[in-house]
């Protein structure tokens, strides 16, 4: 099993699949990893060598911001945002859709469960 920027890679997937189980890195970008260090995408992890899993660090250590890095820049910018109070710090401050979206009837990922309205008793 290899293992590359603080992630094991599945062994029996293709290395061009495996790679993208490391945050920040995609289909796309696993494909560019590949082509830089020179190696195969149709090979299986458990098939790589040393030197290969060596050259695939190399490449992904030097051009990418992966893993705690960027996790740490994201999570900062929000951060920047929140803190300068602009309509998207706002937004993220309460937990609302950020992007425009109509938050009437949908928006449930970001707003959480529906909570229960509470009934006033009137007086006649």
């Amino acid at each position: 099993m290899a293992r590359i920027a603080g992630v094991d890679l599945p062994k029996d997937k293709k290395v061009k699949v495996s790679l993208t189980y490391i945050f920040g890195i995609g289909r796309s970008f696993a494909m560019h990893i590949l082509v830089d260090a020179k190696v195969d995408s149709e090979i299986r992890v458990r098939d790589l060598s040393d030197d290969q899993v060596a050259s695939i660090r190399k490449v992904i250590a030097d051009d990418y911001k992966v893993e705690g890095a960027l996790r740490t820049e994201t999570t900062m910018n929000i951060k920047r945002l929140m803190d300068i109070g602009c309509y998207r710090g706002v937004r993220h401050r309460r937990g609302l859709p950020v992007r425009g979206q109509n938050t009437k009837n949908n928006a449930r990922t970001r707003k959480g469960k529906k909570k229960a309205a509470i009934k006033k008793k009137r007086i006649v």
